[in-house]
C-alpha cells in the first residue's frame, strides 16, 4: 500500500463482557478496538484489532450505597456499556458490596511488597476519543479555548503522555509544554479536572530525569505546592461545613429535612474529596520525582512541604497515604526534616496506620517510624501513645518482622521503656523465635533487642520463667552462640532469685573459660562468673577445683599481652571472689596484688580497668589477712593517693572509701592522706596565687624594696600557725613581715582594727616612720577632706581621732584633756604617750 493512497481512518469499538476486579473495588469492561485505514474510494486497505480493558473504580461503594443509582451513573459516563446491561452492572456492584476484602488483608507469610508507590490511576481522563501524536497541534489549539475545550485538549495530551514513547516528541514541541504551564498557572482554580490533567502530563515528564530541567524552568513544582496548600485549606472548610450540618441534625426541630440536607452534603463532600485526592496524589508524586535533586528538595522544605505532607496523613485513601508516607520517609533521613516532622506531631498521626489492612502502606509506615525512632523524643512518644503493643503484634508477620525488631531495639535503648516490654507479649513471642531459630542462630535484630531487655531486672525475671534460662543455656552451649551468652550475662548481673539459678552452670562456665576454644564465647562466660556475687557460694572451692588462681596470675601478666577485654573481666572476677576471706588470702599469696599494681601502672589511661583494680584493693582491705599486705608490703596506698583526685567520679569514690579504711589502721598513711586531702582542698587558691603575675600597679604598690610575694621559698602549707590556733596569741611584730593575710587588715588599713598600727606618713608617737610604711603615698597626695572636716594651714584634712597637725602637735586640746584613750580603747594594751 502506498502512503498517498490512504485517505481515511475508521475506528470501531465493540463492547464485551463486564467483570469485577479481583482485588479492588472496580469493574473491568472488556472491549474490542478495530482500526481500519480506508482508501480514496472508501475501500478498507489495512485493518487491525486489539483487545482492550477499561477499569472503572468505585471506591465510594459501601454498605449504604444505592446500587441502582450508582449503576445508572456508571452507564451514563461509560459509553462502552450498553444501557440494557443495567441489571448486570447492578448485580456486579452488589457482589463487590458484599465481597470480603482479601487482597489487602494482613499476610502471615512473606509476600512481595511494592518497591515504590504505584503511578496515579486517573480514570476521569479517559475519553472516547483516541489521541494521536500527529494531531498534537490540534490539541494545542484547544488549550486556547474555553475551559471545556481546554479540558478535552489536556486529556488528549495526557493520553499521549502516558505512553513513554511519545514524551520525547512532545518535549521537542516547546509551544505545547509552555502552553500547558500557562494554562495551569491561569486556570487551576477554575477546574480541578483541568489542573489534574496538566499536572499529570508534567508528572509523566518527571519520571525521567532529563525532563526535570524543563519542569523547573516553568516553575511547575512551586505552582504545585501552591495548589496543594490551597486544596488543603479548602478541605478544612468543607469539613467544617459538614460538621455544622451534622450538628444541625441533632439540634434542628425538623430533623428529617436536616438529615436529608446532611446526606446530600456528605455525598457531595465525598465526590469533591475524591477529585481533590486525585489532584493531591499526582501533585505529590510530581514533587517526589523532582526531589531527587537535594537542592530542589531543600527549596520544597523551605516552602513548607513537610507540614502539607503531615496534614495529608489525615486522609483515608490508601494510594494517597502510601505516596505521602513514602515522601516523608525520603525526607526523614535529614535531621532538620525529622525535627520539623516531630514538631508537626507526626507520631500521633502515624499511630493510626499501625496496623492497617494494606501491606504496602503498613510496610512503608514502619520504615518511616524506623527513621524517626533514632530520635529520643520520637521514641518516647511511640511508647506514650501505645505503639509498643501494636509493634509486638506484628512480630509474627514475615513482611514486617525485621523492621519491627529494629524499631523495638531502638525503643529498648531507653531505660524507662525497657520495663514497658513486660506488659506486652514481646518476651514470650521473642523467646519462641529464639529457641525455634535454625542452627545458624536467631536474627541479629532479635538478639540485639533481647540483650537490651535482659539488662532490666523485671524483664530478665520474665525471661527466666518456665525454665527459660535452662533452655537458653542449653542452646548457647550447644551452638556456642556468643550473642546468646551475652544476653545470659546481662541476666546474671541482677540480684535476687535469678542469680541463684546460675549455680548449676558454674562447672560449664569454668570449663569453657579454661578451654578458650571460642574467645568471644569464653569472654561472655568469664563475665558471667564475675557477676555471681552470691554470699553463700564457696569461691575457695571453685578456685581450687579448677585451679583458677595460676590461670588468673598468668593472664594478668602485662608481658603475656592478653586481650584487654579478657584482662578486665578477670579483674572483675578477682574483685568478686575477694569478698571471701580465704580467697583474698590465697590471691595475695600468689602475688596477684603486685600484678594488679603493675597493671595499674601500665593501664593508667583506661578508666574502667583502673576502677576495677581499685575496687579489688577495696575488697581486700576489709580482710585482716590481706590488709597488712596492701598497706605494708605494697605501694597500693601511694597509687590510691595519686588516683584520689582522678577526673572519673567513680574512681574518686572507690579511692576515697579505700583510703578512709587505710587511715583507720595505719597512722603514718593517715597523716599522708590527710595532708594530700588538705593540699587538694586548697589547690585552687594556691594555684591562683602561684600563677599571679604582678602588673604595673602591683609593682608600684610594693615599690622596689624587694618584698617577696605571698608564697615564699618555704611551703606555706608548713605554716600551720596561719590556719590553726588563736590569732590573739601571735606576735604582731612578726605579722608585719609581709606574711599577713588580707583578712587581718580592715578597710582603714589598720591591722586587726588597731589604731596604733595605722601608718601615718610622718613621725610621732603613733607612727613608725616612713621606713616601715608598707603603703607609702605620693608626695602630692593631700588626702580627701570631707564636708565640714577641719583642715590645717595647708588645706590638709585633720584626723578627728588624732587631733595633731603635720608637725605632730595637738590641735584640739579638748580631746587631749578628755582622755581620748579611755574613750577609744581598742583593747590591745597600747596607751597613748601624751
Amino acid at each position: 500500500m502506498q502512503a498517498e493512497d490512504a485517505r481515511y481512518l475508521k475506528r470501531k469499538v465493540k463492547g464485551g463482557n463486564i467483570d469485577v476486579h479481583p482485588t479492588e473495588k472496580a469493574l473491568v469492561v472488556n472491549y474490542e478496538l478495530e482500526a481500519t485505514i480506508l482508501g480514496e474510494l472508501g475501500d478498507p486497505m489495512l485493518g487491525e484489532k486489539k483487545e482492550c480493558q477499561k477499569i472503572i473504580r468505585v471506591r465510594s461503594l459501601n454498605a449504604n450505597s444505592n446500587l441502582t443509582a450508582l449503576a445508572k451513573e456508571i452507564i451514563d459516563k461509560c459509553k462502552l456499556i450498553h444501557p440494557n446491561k443495567l441489571p448486570e452492572v447492578e448485580q456486579l456492584l452488589y457482589y463487590l458490596q458484599n465481597r470480603k476484602e482479601t487482597g489487602t488483608a494482613k499476610a502471615s507469610g512473606k509476600t512481595k511488597l511494592a518497591d515504590r508507590p504505584l503511578e496515579p490511576a486517573y480514570d476521569c481522563t479517559e475519553i472516547d476519543e483516541q489521541a494521536h501524536i500527529s494531531d498534537l497541534d490540534e490539541y494545542l489549539e484547544l488549550l486556547y479555548e474555553d475551559v471545556p475545550e481546554k479540558l478535552r485538549g489536556s486529556a488528549l495530551i495526557l493520553q499521549l503522555s502516558r505512553n513513554p514513547d511519545n514524551l520525547e516528541e512532545i518535549f521537542q514541541n516547546e509551544t505545547v509544554v509552555g502552553a500547558l504551564a500557562r494554562v495551569l498557572r491561569e486556570d487551576w482554580r477554575k477546574s480541578t479536572e483541568l489542573a489534574t490533567n496538566i499536572i499529570y502530563v508534567f508528572f509523566c515528564f518527571s519520571s525521567f530525569s532529563q525532563f526535570h530541567g524543563v519542569i523547573l524552568h516553568f516553575k511547575v513544582g512551586a505552582l504545585c505546592m501552591t495548589i496543594i496548600e490551597h486544596e488543603l485549606k479548602k478541605y478544612n472548610l468543607w469539613k467544617e461545613e459538614l460538621d455544622k450540618k451534622c450538628k444541625a441534625v441533632q439540634t434542628d426541630r425538623d430533623k428529617r429535612k436536616a438529615q436529608t440536607e446532611f446526606e446530600r452534603s456528605a455525598q457531595r463532600f465525598e465526590g469533591l474529596v475524591k477529585k481533590q485526592e486525585q489532584l493531591l496524589r499526582v501533585s505529590f508524586y510530581l514533587l517526589l520525582n523532582l526531589a531527587e535533586d537535594l537542592k530542589v528538595e531543600m527549596k520544597m522544605r523551605n516552602k513548607g512541604i513537610i507540614g502539607m505532607l503531615v496534614k495529608t496523613l489525615e486522609r483515608d485513601t490508601y494510594e494517597l497515604l502510601i505516596l505521602v508516607v513514602s515522601f516523608l520517609k525520603k525526607l526523614s533521613i535529614f535531621i532538620e526534616n525529622k525535627n520539623q516532622m516531630r514538631e508537626n506531631n507526626i507520631i500521633e498521626k502515624l499511630i493510626k496506620l499501625v496496623p492497617v489492612d494494606h501491606e504496602d502502606l503498613l510496610n512503608i509506615t514502619l520504615r518511616l517510624l524506623l527513621n524517626l525512632s533514632f530520635d529520643n523524643d520520637c521514641r518516647s512518644k511511640m511508647v506514650k501513645f501505645g505503639l509498643l503493643p501494636k509493634l509486638v503484634d506484628l512480630l509474627q508477620n514475615e513482611n514486617h518482622k525485621t523492621v519491627v525488631l529494629c524499631i523495638l531495639y531502638h525503643i529498648s535503648l531507653e531505660d524507662n521503656a525497657k520495663s514497658m516490654f513486660s506488659y506486652t507479649d514481646c518476651i514470650p513471642v521473642g523467646m519462641k523465635l529464639i529457641l525455634e531459630s535454625p542452627e545458624e542462630g536467631p536474627d541479629m535484630e532479635l538478639m540485639a533487642l533481647f540483650i537490651n531487655l535482659a539488662a532490666n531486672k523485671r524483664t530478665a525475671q520474665i525471661i527466666c520463667e518456665k525454665n527459660g534460662l535452662k533452655m537458653l543455656m542449653k542452646r548457647a552451649f550447644k551452638f556456642r552462640d556468643p550473642l546468646m551468652m551475652k544476653m545470659i550475662r546481662n541476666i546474671s548481673q541482677h540480684d535476687g532469685p535469678t542469680k541463684n539459678l546460675f549455680i548449676d552452670y558454674i562447672s560449664n562456665l569454668c570449663t569453657t573459660v579454661l578451654e578458650n576454644d571460642d574467645e568471644d564465647f569464653a569472654l561472655e562466660c568469664l563475665g558471667i562468673l564475675g557477676n555471681l556475687t552470691i554470699p553463700d557460694l564457696d569461691f575457695e572451692l571453685i578456685l581450687k577445683e579448677y585451679n583458677l588462681v595460676p590461670w588468673i596470675k598468668n593472664r594478668l601478666q602485662p608481658a603475656n599481652k592478653t586481650e584487654e577485654d579478657v584482662v578486665l573481666e578477670i579483674i572483675i572476677l578477682v574483685g568478686t571472689v575477694c569478698c571471701d576471706d580465704a580467697c583474698a588470702s590465697m590471691l595475695a599469696q600468689y602475688g596477684i596484688i603486685q600484678c594488679l599494681i603493675e597493671l595499674l601502672n601500665a593501664k593508667q589511661e583506661d578508666d574502667e580497668m583502673v576502677c576495677q583494680i581499685v575496687y579489688v584493693f577495696y575488697q581486700m582491705i576489709f580482710h585482716e589477712s590481706t590488709r597488712e599486705v596492701i598497706i605494708k608490703d605494697s605501694q597500693a596506698p601511694a597509687y590510691l593517693i595519686d588516683l584520689m583526685h582522678d577526673k572519673n567520679p567513680e574512681i574518686r569514690k572507690v579511692c576515697d572509701n579505700t583510703l578512709d579504711i587505710i587511715s583507720e589502721y595505719d597512722e603514718e598513711w593517715a597523716t599522708k592522706i590527710q595532708l594530700e586531702k588538705f593540699r587538694w582542698h586548697n589547690s585552687q587558691w594556691l594555684e591562683m596565687v602561684e600563677s599571679r603575675q604582678l602588673d604595673d600597679n602591683d609593682a608600684y604598690l610594693y615599690g622596689d624594696e624587694g618584698i617577696d610575694p605571698y608564697i615564699h621559698d618555704d611551703d606555706i602549707l608548713d605554716r600551720a600557725d596561719l590556719f590553726y590556733g588563736d590569732t590573739d596569741g601571735y606576735d604582731h611584730t612578726v605579722m608585719m613581715d609581709g606574711q599577713l593575710t588580707p583578712e587581718f587588715i580592715d578597710e582603714h588599713g589598720m591591722y586587726n582594727g588597731n589604731q596604733d598600727y595605722l601608718m601615718v606618713g610622718g613621725g610621732g608617737p603613733y607612727g613608725y616612720g616612713n621606713d616601715y610604711d608598707p603603703y607609702p603615698r605620693p608626695e602630692s597626695h593631700l588626702g580627701y577632706a570631707m564636708e565640714g572636716q577641719a583642715v590645717d594651714e595647708y588645706g590638709r584634712p585633720l584626723d578627728i581621732y588624732d587631733p595633731r597637725d603635720h608637725y605632730g602637735r595637738p590641735t584640739l586640746p579638748e580631746y587631749y584633756n578628755g582622755n581620748v584613750e579611755d574613750e577609744y580603747d581598742y583593747g590591745y594594751g597600747y596607751q597613748g604617750n601624751r
